[in-house]
């Protein structure tokens, strides 16, 4: 989604009109524009979501002296949900990186500066040189451009970022290196590639425009390695090990932004005055139904969210969601979020509508975003938009456990193991059945235990008679 920042237009020579006069004599503006022979722009922390107060800068797309042109990828910046490109909105040379890959800045403070020509590079990284000395660190919240512009015939603006508004591929880059000047440059899709492959991109010659990576490259270099590694293992007689990543103990380890952001939910979490419900609803016919379907490619999760999203639509009061403390709201779309855990982090994309949408595209729709949180690539209205969360750990074996209630929504609901139990029947036998155990926190301001006992007992209903699933 696009974030348009605010400009500020600064004349620095000494004969242009002062601040008040900017405001009261447009007719000034003009005209003293016209007299500006240079400018620099500052390219400034965009804000990426509603949520977002920092940023971290993963890499740099361009390097400085790069000419660029509006609209294009200048470099790839982390927020508390995804990493996003953001582009240029001007033309113009990256004449100096104010704030390093690894750095962190907040919002709106200056990571840049855009020169307009090759001749105002030298004085954009004097400027950058001086405000580095000047200022304090990059998470300093405070813009850059609140101190005064020193007098010169050179103007400094603000270049305004623009994240792409959901592409369907979104160019990106990784620089693991900055030593001696060399930077690896690779797609997204490549680095995603690149872990699960156990591949070092600064091994791999990318085959790219500009030498970027891409996925052939690494797929190449993964395939021989393997070749190497086969060949070393018929020479040792022993097969090849990969050693996990290592870590220090007892080393102090900072949060990611995204853990932060985690970390700030959760503490706001515990403001809420919530409570408890446990549930055991049998899946026999939820179990057939999803192995006669299998293979169309519905998934267990989306059946789970499916059945869900039916249940909340006769219990309205479960889908709401209180912000305030003195009001609550009935959502008009039912939203499933379900948890998912990533690299450094969870997030939890959003089946939208899901209690309209027929399973195949439910099914399909959660392996989109499933790939896309883990190449952190999801959009803002992808990951914010949840009226109710699942959190499913039973693939994991876990039989029953509690989750935290979300801020802003009403309930949360975990999700355990489907196993074999033995139970009595009506009729007074022993029998074995497929059983899960479900358990719901709720935030108590709007929803009571009545409430929640109801909807269970609608959801039971729904998954041990599964045939409305599939409609």
């Amino acid at each position: 989604m696009a974030h348009l920042l605010h400009t500020t237009f600064l004349p620095s020579s000494s004969s242009l009109p002062q601040k008040s006069c900017l405001s009261s004599c447009p007719s000034h503006i003009s005209s003293s524009r016209t007299r500006v022979h240079a400018k620099i722009r500052e390219i400034f922390m965009p804000a990426l979501s509603s949520t977002m107060t920092e940023g971290k800068i993963v890499s740099w797309v361009k390097s400085e002296g790069d000419k660029l042109s509006k609209g294009e990828s200048v470099v790839v910046v982390e927020s508390d949900k995804a990493d996003m490109d953001v582009e240029t909105f001007y033309d113009g040379y990256l004449a100096a990186i104010m704030v390093e890959e690894g750095g962190v800045a907040a919002v709106g403070s200056a990571i840049a500066l855009l020169a307009e020509s090759q001749e105002e590079i030298e004085e954009a990284k004097s400027k950058a040189a001086a405000s580095s000395s000047s200022s304090s660190p990059a998470r300093d919240p405070t813009p850059s451009a609140a101190a005064p512009a020193p007098e010169s015939t050179v103007s400094v603006d603000k270049a305004v970022l623009v994240a792409p508004p959901s592409p369907s591929v979104v160019a990106s880059a990784v620089h693991p290196a900055s030593e001696g000047g060399m930077r690896v440059v690779a797609s997204p899709y490549a680095k995603k590639l690149a872990n699960e492959l156990k591949v070092e991109l600064g091994r791999v010659i990318g085959s790219g425009p500009n030498g970027r990576i891409v996925a052939k490259d690494v797929e190449a270099a993964a395939a021989g390695a393997a070749e190497l590694g086969s060949t070393a293992a018929k020479v040792s007689g022993a097969p090849s090990v990969h050693a996990p990543p290592g870590f220090e103990l007892e080393s102090v380890v900072p949060f990611t932004i995204m853990q932060g952001a985690v970390s700030r939910n959760m503490m706001e979490s515990l403001s809420v005055p919530t409570f408890r419900v446990g549930y055991t609803i049998t899946t026999n016919a939820l179990d057939a139904l999803y192995k006669k379907i299998k293979s169309k490619g519905v998934t267990m999760t989306a059946l789970l969210a499916k059945a869900t999203a039916l249940a909340l639509v006769k219990h309205p009061v479960i889908n709401s969601s209180c912000r305030d403390s003195n009001s609550f709201t009935y959502n008009s779309c039912v939203n499933i979020a379900v948890a998912v855990a990533i690299d450094g982090g969870l997030i939890t994309p959003v089946l939208q509508d899901a209690d309209k949408v027929d399973i195949f595209s439910l099914s399909r729709k959660w392996k989109e975003l499933v790939d896309k949180a883990r190449a952190k690539q999801l959009q803002p209205q992808e990951y914010n938009t949840g009226t109710f969360t699942l959190s499913n750990l039973g693939m994991f074996g876990v039989d029953r456990f509690d989750a935290i209630l979300p801020p802003g929504t009403g309930a949360i609901m975990a999700v355990g193991a489907s196993q074999p139990t033995v139970v009595g029947t009506k009729d007074g036998q022993i029998g074995m059945k497929n059983q899960m155990q479900v358990n719901v926190t709720a935030d108590h301001r709007v929803i009571y235990g009545a409430d929640l006992a109801a909807f269970l007992q609608t959801l039971a209903k729904i998954i041990e008679d599964p045939k409305d699933l599939t409609f």
